[in-house]
């Protein structure tokens, strides 16, 4: 059996769901269209998700998952120093997003219709770095009005970075890589 097939029902429904929403939008989502292309009735997905809202934060959820089986395997490889970590996973979170643009366009959503429950869920997409920011500027002594600005300054970068990647602005090379990494470095160098 190959890797595919090995896949449950319901994540094949959120594979799918990420292909619809990228070529569709969020407000063009089609749930028949899901189920039609995992080859299962339309009622198929109501049988996972509750409803539309539900079926968006699973994907959110899927997600995250891999990012934090990601972020999981950088903490282990690399030193207890924190900035190091925290450099380490901000860099690897770029190669994450440059690796699944659909996922940045997903991680992106934006739309009026989304409850409470659905943006809570969005919002707890990095814990991990940002308890690692947390932690590094208490460790360093640095106000914590500026470790917001540091914060919201790695996240551009990295979402810059990505999108730069992604729509060739940047070459996708390991010495650029490199200078990201150093700028997002020496960021925590500024004051």
């Amino acid at each position: 059996m190959d890797e595919k097939n090995k896949k449950s029902i319901r994540e094949k429904l959120i594979e799918a769901g990420i292909d619809e929403i990228n070529r569709n939008g969020i407000q063009n989502f089609s749930v028949r269209r899901v189920a039609n292309h995992c080859g299962v009735s339309c009622a198929a997905p109501y049988k996972h998700f509750k409803d539309k809202q539900a079926f968006y934060a699973a994907i959110i959820e899927y997600i995250q998952q891999l990012w934090y089986l990601r972020q999981e395997k950088i903490l282990r490889e690399n030193s207890p120093d924190l900035r190091k970590q925290l450099v380490a996973i901000s860099v690897e979170y770029i190669h994450f997003l440059v690796e699944n643009p659909h996922f940045r366009s997903i991680i992106m959503l934006k739309d009026e219709s989304f409850d409470a429950a659905f943006i809570k869920t969005k919002g707890e997409l990095s814990p991990v770095s940002k308890d690692l920011v947390r932690q590094y500027c208490e460790e360093v002594n640095m106000p914590a009005k500026t470790a917001e600005i540091k914060m919201y300054i790695v996240r551009s970068m990295i979402y810059g970075a990505a999108l730069m990647f992604d729509n060739g602005e940047l070459p996708c090379t390991q010495e650029v890589f490199r200078q990201v990494q150093r700028a997002i470095d020496r960021e925590f160098d500024l004051p």
